[in-house]
């Protein structure tokens, strides 16, 4: 049997249009949680990835993180407490942190050849890009991108191009989104091509971190240890810069589309689960776009009412679990909190450091019309969970804090979401798997 640091370790395969891959996985999860006797399991924790380009990455995070975990394991859990985990593994583009940066980054400062401030992408860019996302769309089409890398000379000359550009790219992806007012997804799709481009020309800079952190726009090139850009921004214009960022956009609404597929289901496997053993603590942890599969498990068909929801830097938006958050409408995952879906907290962390999941929200803030030139706070109508937290519920819905230090103790409240301010320990998007956070994982499970 595999295991992660003396935890038992069970992989489960999801496709792109959420199928178990594999229905043997879920037979010898159910074969797992159903054996008495003094080994018998309590707690299963399910976590999933975010971007991930294969499963040894995905392997490697679930390694990091659960490996601090078991530790404090060995140290809390009363012995009657016995724990397992399924790590789900689904295709997911992956990106760097820096291209994440809702501009491109630093890394794509470098091929700018000292253009400064304000100039233009290359073309050699925008067409590297397309060829990076060839396989990464659900109708990817070789002759489409080979027609779009064609016309990226055109953009600057020609409103058809720039038309037939942004048509080429919308008609590999997914033609009916999910959700369509969290991230501007309707308006995005069906925005005429050139005036989607035009939206999108400006340069974007992220939301100025507060006094006392760094701030401001960093040197070209200066990027941290978890290969972001420290503090900086896109400082990119002009109309293949505008095409850069759709793509961008395109990639993360594919993503999240198939976020929520993989959800459904991880929903179905975990019915499966949850029907051999009702007393089973299922304790469901998602890191990124993983954290939207998780939701969309908790707020699919079968009622799975696990006992704590982690969300680790989670790439839907900030105002997911809101009710009428714009005066009409309801976040997406609204009711996991109004029809209270979770038995126990919901643990959130958030901070200024994750410029990553930032990445489709000041773009559609530009969609809808918005034309400023930073975006992403927890005040912008369109927002990253990762990067502000669960905003705009009821005071009776949420409790704020801080990720504490490894020997921090936490008091949740059933029912409630918590955001923690993980300024601290967490230095970027990726930067999930320390120990203070798995303390967070380890005291939300109730050890």
């Amino acid at each position: 049997m595999d295991a992660i640091a003396g935890i038992p370790f069970f992989p489960l395969e999801i496709d792109k249009t959420g199928k178990v891959f594999n229905s043997s996985q879920v037979d010898a999860i159910v074969a797992a949680v159903s054996q008495s006797g003094p080994g018998k399991l309590t707690d299963l924790f399910v976590v999933s990835h975010g971007w991930n380009n294969d499963m040894a990455d995905a392997r490697q995070l679930y390694d990091g993180l659960f490996g601090n975990v078991a530790g404090l394991l060995q140290n809390r859990a009363p012995a009657a407490r016995k724990f397992a985990i399924v790590g789900v593994f689904w295709p997911s583009k992956k990106f760097t942190d820096a291209e994440l940066i809702p501009a491109g980054g630093a890394a794509s400062l470098g091929m700018a050849a000292g253009g400064g401030a304000g100039a233009d992408l290359p073309a050699s860019a925008v067409k590297a890009k397309l060829d990076s996302l060839q396989g990464v769309f659900d109708k990817s089409d070789p002759a489409a991108f080979a027609k779009a890398k064609q016309l990226v000379d055109q953009l600057d000359n020609s409103t058809q191009a720039q038309r037939d550009f942004v048509d080429l790219i919308r008609g590999m992806l997914p033609a009916h989104p999910q959700d369509k007012t969290d991230d501007a997804s309707d308006k995005f799709l069906s925005m005429k091509g050139d005036d989607l481009l035009d939206k999108f020309r400006l340069a974007v800079i992220p939301t100025a971190q507060p006094a006392g952190d760094s701030g401001g726009v960093a040197a070209l090139g200066d990027l941290d240890a978890q290969g972001q850009a420290a503090g900086f921004g896109d400082l990119f214009s002009g109309i293949k810069a505008a095409a850069n960022r759709l793509l961008n956009f395109s990639t993360y609404y594919q993503m999240k589309e198939r976020a929520g597929l993989v959800g459904n289901g991880l929903n179905g496997a975990l019915q499966s689960i949850r029907n051999a053993r009702t007393d089973l603590a299922l304790h469901l942890i998602g890191h990124s776009f993983g954290a939207r599969v998780v939701t969309a498990a908790v707020d699919g068909a079968a009622a799975l009412k696990p006992k704590s929801l982690t969300l680790l830097q989670g790439a839907f938006s900030h105002n997911g679990f809101t009710g009428h958050f714009d005066g009409t409408h309801d976040g997406f995952f609204r009711k996991v909190m109004s029809a209270t879906k979770v038995a126990g907290p919901i643990a959130v962390t958030h901070t200024v450091n994750d410029k990553a999941v930032g990445l489709a929200y000041p773009l559609a803030s530009r969609i809808s019309g918005d034309n400023a030139s930073a975006f992403g706070d927890e005040n912008d109508v369109f927002g990253g969970l990762g990067r502000n937290g669960a905003v705009k519920l009821q005071t009776n819905e949420h409790i704020d804090g801080r990720l504490l230090a490894t020997n921090g103790q936490y008091q949740f409240t059933s029912g409630k979401i918590h955001n923690f301010n993980a300024d601290q320990f967490i230095s970027g998007h990726s930067d999930i798997t320390g120990q203070q956070v798995a303390n967070l994982v380890v005291a939300a499970a109730g050890v």
